[in-house]
């Protein structure tokens, strides 16, 4: 459930000269918009565009008593339908008839941010109040995550200033080239949305269409016997476990490193579960992967990261 669907549900997460902002401002400012999209009740018309495709899709958020519902629609191109709901996401495929349920698995790092993190967000991005403009046709304030090395990628957003909700976002890479983008094109904050608008086209499973289980959500915290032993610098350890991936029969070890604005994975498994795979880089998008055999293992590492980071961290990963 990658792009668009992660990118949106997850996140939802000329420049003005200002002041370089403290940890606590910038991370004050990601709790905000963070908190809007989880606490508001919104529908609009989101454009996505990744890797050279662009998807229009409709997307309905509805916060009912603090309960979180949404439908995610697409547009355009191949029929697709996603509801999170309860601890679940379900995503219907009417051409194939198909419907895969996936748990509500880990989501994006920020704006849970340590005191280590908020002290990288600092040191490692430069954070400034840009300009100001329309997104949607509401009045929208831009704020910009500029890194200061080329370890990470810089960030650019688009917020609502009247509730903090996020409106745009673009990824920069190492030469300030957009390679992921999503914007509302018309958005309706407040709206009265009832919960049909967000229940599922189709039953919960229709009879005649196949039903897919994915991954086993969340990892289960252990200690999987792997370290990165030379993180780049400002990236720390947010999680470690083992999680069952989807067409996989054994669980792999899964650690995962932020720097407090973006995460890069790191998956480990033997290499005789994954026959034929083949080590190397690959890039789709602002995503950069790269895969590497070491020893008897697999060592897969991604993210939404420059590809000199996602291979130092692959690259230092060893045994504990």
């Amino acid at each position: 459930m990658r792009a668009p669907a992660a990118a949106l549900l997850g996140l939802l997460a000329a420049l003005a000269v200002a002041r370089p902002a403290c940890a606590e401002d910038a991370s004050a400012w990601l709790a905000r918009a963070a908190q809007a999209a989880r606490s508001l009740t919104y529908a609009g018309t989101i454009v996505f565009q990744h890797g050279g495709r662009v998807e229009t899709s409709r997307l309905v958020h509805l916060n009912d008593n603090g309960v979180e519902y949404e439908k995610l629609v697409n547009l355009d191109g191949p029929a697709r339908e996603v509801i999170r709901s309860e601890g679940e996401v379900r995503c219907y495929y009417p051409d194939a008839k198909i419907v895969r349920v996936e748990p509500r698995t880990f989501r994006n790092v920020f704006p849970s941010l340590s005191p280590q993190q908020q002290q990288a967000l600092a040191q490692f991005y430069e954070f400034r109040k840009a300009e100001a403009g329309r997104v949607a046709g509401l009045e929208a304030q831009a704020y910009v995550f500029e890194p200061k090395d080329g370890l990470r990628y810089g960030h650019k957003f688009w917020a609502d200033r009247a509730t903090g909700l996020l409106l745009k976002a673009r990824l920069l890479n190492e030469r300030q080239e957009v390679v992921e983008q999503f914007a509302f094109t018309d958005i309706a904050i407040g709206a009265k949305v009832d919960r049909e608008a967000v229940k599922p086209t189709w039953s919960a499973t229709p009879p005649d269409w196949q039903l897919r289980q994915g991954s086993a959500g969340d990892p289960v915290p252990h200690d999987t016997g792997w370290v990165v032993a030379k993180l780049p610098p400002g990236f720390s350890k947010i999680m470690e476990g083992f999680r069952t991936l989807r067409g996989k029969r054994e669980p792999v070890a899964h650690l995962v490193f932020s720097d407090g604005l973006v995460a890069v994975s790191v998956f480990v498994e033997p290499i005789a579960a994954v026959p034929g795979q083949q080590a190397g880089a690959v890039r789709q998008g602002g995503l950069n992967v790269y895969t590497l055999k070491l020893d008897d293992h697999l060592v897969t590492a991604l993210g939404e990261a420059p590809a000199v980071t996602v291979r130092q961290i692959a690259q230092s990963v060893s045994r504990r």
